[in-house]
């Protein structure tokens, strides 16, 4: 019998259930500019997310891993290993849910140009 391994974040075991996280947490988490930049392309894709190598940054691999530890322990994101891939996923409908708008008012905030002073 295969097993096949469920495209759903909450399946994630070492995601942090989002009652226990609070909305300063994930607002920590999405204030960083590369944290930012990956939660937009996560938002980009599909359910199943993206593999690590799929998520495009100016920064090296260390950094980049130290981001995405970051947004998972803040709950934003979920991790999902396939074989030898690890698929990253954004746990919108679980964050919409805990904390109604938050993401995409994040998302449009950072998407519309600052007016000068």
């Amino acid at each position: 019998m295969i097993v096949t391994e469920t495209a759903s974040p909450s399946a994630d075991p070492q995601a942090p259930e989002l009652a226990t996280v609070d909305v300063l947490t994930v607002l920590q988490a999405l204030s960083d500019p590369i944290r930012l930049e990956i939660v937009r392309q996560l938002a980009g894709s599909d359910e199943v997310g993206l593999m690590c190598g799929q998520i495009v940054l100016r920064v090296s691999k260390s950094t980049g891993s130290h981001h995405l530890k970051t947004l998972h322990l803040a709950g934003v994101t979920a991790e999902r290993q396939q074989g030898v891939c690890k698929y990253i996923s954004l746990r919108r409908a679980e964050l919409d849910e805990r904390f109604p708008g938050l993401l995409d008012s994040v998302l449009k905030a950072a998407d519309t140009p600052a007016v000068p002073a």
